[in-house]
């Protein structure tokens, strides 16, 4: 495991100390903030915040790794954390895989600085490492393919010329990527809140994060689901425990 990308936790501190955080973005369409609950308490101070990701990768990690072994088979369960230091980037975190097809996790630095508390930073990495677990670049991958190929051929029985189908193609290949995105959301928040909780954390105080980032709703093919509907789930899952 190779923590932090070969960032120490003094360099993630200074960076945390001159970014300007942004609002989580949960959605291509920005909506306005929902009302706080005021619950998670004040934002951490930019040094505690570079304390508290450190010790939550530390912690999760393992525990992310072994849920992984357990429930996949031929999967590359070692997980690379790392910090997106890019400059202006909004705080949020994602799950990709390298040309080696392992996993990465990065958390950009605003999202960090906008912590609350190390169960909100341990709920976001238990929910992107779920992401992986539960296969879901692959399934995007095939949802799209065979969106693409159902537009196209759409467009071909309709009599279009090759612009037209593969602009079809394109079309197609977004709306099959986007339709089961939510539940893809949903099932990451269901195993997401396993892992945290089994990595010794409270995924409902971590899920209050919800209440402070834009609420999606239940947009047409939007990307992700109600943030009703996400703590509702991390609540149901907590309760199954």
């Amino acid at each position: 495991m190779k923590l932090l990308n070969a960032l120490g936790a003094f360099a993630v501190i200074a960076l945390l100390s001159a970014c300007e955080v942004a609002p989580i973005q949960t959605g291509p369409i920005p909506v306005d903030r929902p009302q706080t609950t005021g619950q998670a308490g004040p934002r951490l101070s930019a040094s505690a915040a570079a304390r508290s990701f450190v010790q939550v990768v530390r912690t999760l990690e393992p525990v992310a790794e072994r849920e992984c072994r357990n429930r996949t088979t031929g999967m590359n369960c070692d997980f690379n954390i790392v910090v997106d230091d890019r400059p202006g980037q909004p705080a949020n975190a994602f799950q990709t895989l390298d040309k080696n097809g392992r996993p990465i996790v990065a958390f950009t630095l605003a999202l960090i600085a906008d912590a609350r508390n190390e169960d909100e930073l341990a709920f976001v990495l238990g929910h992107e490492t779920a992401h992986h677990i539960a296969g879901h670049i692959e399934r995007q991958q095939q949802n799209a393919m065979a969106g693409a190929v159902i537009f196209a051929g759409i467009a071909t029985l309709s009599g279009g010329d090759a612009t037209a189908v593969r602009t079809a193609q394109e079309l197609g290949a977004e709306v099959g990527a986007r339709r089961y995105s939510k539940d893809f959301e949903l099932e990451a928040d269901a195993l997401g809140t396993i892992i945290t909780a089994r990595a010794g954390y409270n995924p409902l105080r971590g899920a209050e994060f919800f209440t402070r980032i834009p609420d999606p709703g239940d947009r047409f093919l939007g990307t992700h689901p109600p943030n009703s509907s996400r703590i509702d789930i991390v609540r149901r899952t907590m309760a199954g425990l």
